[in-house]
């Protein structure tokens, strides 16, 4: 989803706007942006920092929380949109493909992005909620590495998707393991050991231009009886 879908990190700016909101101190944001470069060069543990973040969320509402994500969408997120993405999903939908954006964020921040695209399936890191509230743990496995694959293989087996008719899309190196999945992994604004196995593998590498900020990108609208596209966009089977 980020720098795929979008031309920034979800979770940073997530970060930014509650820093912004009072939610949180200048020292977590700081902690927070420090953990996304250590995540950006390969030595952050991915599962621990997750549990530990997630704390934070800890007794507070479910409802308010899904406010809140859907403000910091609004406000933060749909402008930086990529053009090439919207159109990408938009052939994806009209081709009659199913669409899934399977990312590491959670729904919170996922599904209003589903929704401007016009994009039904989504999969991502889930929070434990107990009558309405944040316990402030996370459902094993987290949506990352081998944990996407977990929780794709479930849709795939609902869906009868064939993966050998696939397209997956993504520019971060720790989706390795998706890309090697499907018959046409295409490798988007990659990280730098991400192109070096592109290139050694010849897959299609694809550079989006980053949105004009001050323009918020009209929602998809399938013009065809399509399941959904995404961070991979799965081709139903035919059998």
């Amino acid at each position: 989803m980020d720098k795929t879908l979008i031309a920034e990190n979800s979770g940073a700016l997530f970060m930014r706007y509650r820093y912004e909101q009072g939610k949180v101190s200048g020292w977590e944001l700081a902690s927070g942006l420090a953990a996304y470069l250590r995540y950006k060069i390969g030595i952050l543990d991915i599962r621990a920092w997750t549990e530990d973040a997630m704390l934070q969320f800890a007794g507070e509402s479910e409802r308010a929380l899904t406010r809140e994500a859907q403000a910091l969408f609004d406000e933060w997120v749909a402008p930086t949109i990529y053009p090439e993405a919207v159109e990408l999903v938009r052939h994806h939908l009209d081709s009659g493909h199913v669409v899934v954006i399977v990312s590491g964020a959670t729904k919170y921040v996922v599904k209003p992005l589903a929704a401007r695209l016009g994009v039904k399936h989504i999969l991502y890191t889930r929070l434990e909620v107990e009558r309405g509230r944040f316990t402030g743990r996370v459902v094993e496995p987290i949506c990352f590495e081998e944990g996407k694959i977990y929780w794709l293989q479930q849709l795939v087996d609902e869906q009868r998707i064939d993966l050998a008719k696939s397209w997956f899309y993504t520019d971060s190196v720790t989706d390795l393991p998706l890309l090697e999945l499907v018959g046409h992994p295409v490798v988007v604004n990659p990280d730098p050991r991400l192109y070096r196995v592109a290139a050694r593998r010849h897959w299609p590498v694809r550079f989006f231009t980053p949105p004009d900020r001050a323009r918020i990108p009209a929602r998809v609208e399938p013009r065809a009886d399509a399941a959904a596209a995404g961070g991979g966009a799965p081709e139903r089977g035919r059998y």
